[in-house]
């Protein structure tokens, strides 16, 4: 598995995603995340795979932390 580092909530409540060396965008969501995670070659990954995956770093809050 890659490094995944999901950063803490912006102002706008969007949380940037690094996978491995790559900037893989603006989550909202965890959907978006999954989505990401998707584009960087891990095609079976679901929404509830992220919730407690220990291979993902979580910056100022966990899964469930999407502030609008």
């Amino acid at each position: 598995m890659p490094q995944v580092i999901v950063y803490p909530p912006a102002e706008d409540g969007g949380r940037r995603v690094r996978v491995a060396d790559s900037f893989a965008g603006m989550a909202y969501t965890v959907i978006d995340l999954v989505e990401f995670l998707r584009r960087a070659g891990l095609g079976d990954v679901e929404p509830e795979d992220v919730l407690g995956a220990e291979w993902i770093e979580w910056r100022g809050g966990g899964p469930q932390d999407w502030p609008r």
